[in-house]
């Protein structure tokens, strides 16, 4: 019940922020207020939740650090699709057309912000937090990954294989970010520089769906399996070998920090932290938080 009661709380407030930013089109300026709006309610209804349901302090919400690994996050996301698009234009796929408008641009952060705020928070800090909590990180990585993918079939112009690319690619790499830092920005940051770039700077299509191009007026053409083909560049070979790369960093960088969670066995009756999924090393040594 527990992770039924979080799910229709945060799916709820994304859902009606979501309606706003619907409402708001044709005003980037609204746009942007209702996308921000959308990301500022789900974070609360997040924290107001676990609290209620967990009698515990929501610390991969907290505000500790949030601007700088955001920050980070956003930046790292950016280069990771300039890398995508850069190797797709290499090999003839993708060209500029023309230039966009800036209150376009302005306007995708806020529709942006919000799909990545409600996305982490239900793929990353409840599915994927209470699957770890009780199956171990291997299990969780790959089932929220698969749903996180699943869920992309219904965006115009999916394929099963676009699918599956954002099942390798961004359910693997956002997990891996949240187990790396026990923190929900990061996955944030990366989430939203990526689609930022996509859409907001080379003007791409972002998992199917026809967004307004923002700063450049951007056409990708050859073959699908290079350039994304209709489902953009998020269906590149070279999106998944980017993100794959990254997401090989990321966990051992979690393994190095001891971040990893064994699959719980009932013969050793392991303890996990409810707060980061971390196991407790004895049965009366207090768990604590990793950052």
């Amino acid at each position: 019940m527990r992770l039924v009661t979080q799910l229709v709380v945060v799916g709820t407030a994304a859902f009606v922020g979501s309606a706003g930013v619907g409402a708001a089109e044709g005003s980037w300026a609204l746009t942007l207020l209702a996308g921000i709006a959308t990301a500022v309610l789900s974070l609360l209804a997040y924290r107001w939740v676990v609290r209620r349901t967990e009698h515990r302090d929501p610390v991969e919400a907290g505000r500790a650090g949030a601007g700088t690994a955001l920050g980070r996050g956003a930046l790292v996301g950016a280069l990771l699709f300039v890398t995508v698009i850069g190797a797709i234009a290499l090999g003839g796929g993708y060209r500029v057309d023309g230039t966009g408008s800036v209150a376009v641009a302005a306007g995708l952060v806020g529709v942006m912000a919000a799909a990545a705020v409600t996305e982490e928070l239900l793929f990353r800090g409840i599915l994927f937090r209470v699957v770890e909590q009780r199956l171990g990180t291997w299990v969780a990585l790959a089932l929220t990954g698969v749903l996180f993918g699943a869920m992309h079939l219904m965006n115009p112009e999916a394929t099963l294989w676009g699918a599956a690319a954002i099942a390798i690619e961004a359910g693997g790499m956002l997990g891996a970010a949240y187990v790396a830092t026990r923190k929900l920005w990061l996955p944030i940051g990366l989430h939203l520089g990526w689609n930022l770039a996509a859409s907001g700077l080379f003007g791409t299509v972002v998992s199917g769906n026809d967004t307004p191009q923002g700063l450049l007026r951007g056409v990708t053409s050859g073959p699908a399996l290079l350039s994304g083909g209709a489902f953009g560049p998020e269906a590149s070979l070279y999106s998944v070998l980017v993100c794959v790369v990254a997401t090989a960093v990321l966990l051992r960088l979690a393994r190095r920090r001891g971040h990893l969670v064994p699959a719980r066995r009932r013969d050793r009756g392991a303890v996990t932290s409810a707060a980061t999924g971390t196991p407790a090393r004895t049965a009366t040594t207090s768990a604590t938080v990793s950052v």
